[in-house]
């Protein structure tokens, strides 16, 4: 035996980096028919493509479903699967890891429409900002669709209804095959130039090849170009197309796009009666607030009548002088009676009067007055003062009671 051996597992490994290293089996677009799908509980997709030539396992795990697949996938349905081809190395065996899948025919137009929608989109023609407001009442409305089919019937039939006095002005489109997104474009473009006051471009269900136009760049761009508001209305309420993200609002039917774009008079008519019930009711209750504040203010003059306060003055004023009449004689009654007690008070403690009984007032010669035998040494002159006159005389003696001995005692 020559050569190196290699474990199973080597072979293994050597195989998938085989597969990571080759540009082509990392981003691939395989088509083929679904068979064994399996939903895992885990949210793993496990299948198997095949034709007439042989077949391939495939998986999608959960973390791609939500972006890369937009249909319930199912055996027998025809698929474009996009994603890349490794080598599970456990099993030896090669698959491919899907991250889009998409249904054949339908698919590879849906792959065009979600290219072009994200070329518009990064190119901001998609931004609110640029959104144009329809106006409320529109008198002349523009229509781009098919001169015959259900849609613009619809929209005659709805705008006839809501306001008769409404003008339609139609521009008779291709909607569908060849040269339809042209006539599309006319259509916009001759609207503009008519004075339109908003423009509805739109047509009726069918498959994402019968709405086809609506997807072409050609109708985006005249769209966002056009001066006047757009009402893009293509197919039932579960299509979206190009048109209905650059359009300026979007109607999920053409019928739906007749009542955006027409007020309905009989409302407005109701708005005009309610409004005339309430100006009247408004109207009425002013005057009858207006009545009764006139009533108020004649009351209010009344007692505000400068006579009337003239008496309020002269009888306060006479009640003012009662009051203060009568407080003087209380105060000069209360002054006279303090008087009498004050004039007892000071004739029991008056001088003279206890002169008059006999009593003396004694002083030093140097006129100070005499509070006790302490202020006296014999040998001075004290002068005594009597009722009616005074003598002096020299101390012979001093002799000092003991007035507390005498009180105990």
């Amino acid at each position: 035996m020559t050569g190196s051996v290699y474990s199973v597992g080597q072979v293994n490994a050597y195989i998938k980096n085989m597969f990571a290293q080759d540009f082509m089996m990392n981003r691939i677009w395989v088509s083929g028919e679904v068979s064994n799908c399996k939903y895992h509980s885990s949210g793993h997709i496990y299948f198997t493509l095949k034709d007439v030539s042989g077949v391939l396992s495939a998986v999608m795990f959960a973390g791609s479903r939500k972006k890369g697949l937009a249909f319930p996938m199912k055996a027998g349905d025809r698929v474009i699967a996009f994603g890349s081809i490794r080598v599970y190395e456990r099993d030896g065996r090669y698959q491919l890891y899907a991250e889009q899948i998409l249904l054949q025919g339908a698919g590879l137009l849906y792959q065009k429409y979600e290219a072009l929608k994200r070329e518009l989109e990064e190119m901001g023609m998609f931004s609110p900002e640029y959104k144009q407001p329809v106006p409320k009442y529109a008198s002349r409305i523009g229509v781009v669709t098919a001169p015959t089919g259900a849609a613009v019937q619809d929209i005659r039939n709805i705008s006839h209804r809501r306001n008769p006095f409404v003008q339609l002005v139609l521009y008779p489109a291709q909607v569908q095959g060849d040269g339809a997104a042209v006539s599309i474009v006319n259509g916009i473009r001759a609207l503009e130039t008519r004075g339109v006051d908003v423009i509805i471009v739109g047509r009726g269900g069918g498959s994402i090849e019968d709405l086809w136009a609506f997807n072409e760049e050609i109708v985006a761009r005249a769209i966002f170009d056009c001066s006047v508001p757009i009402i893009s209305a293509v197919g039932h309420e579960t299509d979206t197309t190009i048109a209905d993200y650059v359009a300026d609002l979007r109607a999920p039917t053409p019928s739906a796009a007749a009542e955006l774009a027409v007020f309905d008079i009989r409302r407005l008519l109701e708005q005009v009666d309610a409004a005339r019930l309430a100006l009247n009711r408004a109207v009425s209750d002013r005057l009858e607030q207006t009545e009764a504040r006139i009533r108020q203010y004649e009351l209010r003059l009344q007692v505000l009548n400068p006579k009337n306060r003239l008496l309020e003055n002269r009888q306060a004023a006479a009640d003012f002088q009662e009051r203060l009449q009568n407080r003087m004689e209380q105060l000069i009654t209360e002054k006279r009676h303090r008087l009498q007690l004050y004039a007892a008070a000071l004739d029991a403690d008056s001088p003279l009067k206890k002169l008059q009984s006999g009593y003396a007032y004694l002083a030093k010669a140097d006129g100070r007055r005499l509070r006790g035998t302490a202020d006296l040494v014999p040998g001075d002159r004290v002068r005594a003062y009597m009722l009616d006159g005074s003598f002096s005389a020299v101390v012979d003696e001093v002799e000092m009671a003991d007035v507390l001995s005498s009180q105990s005692g």
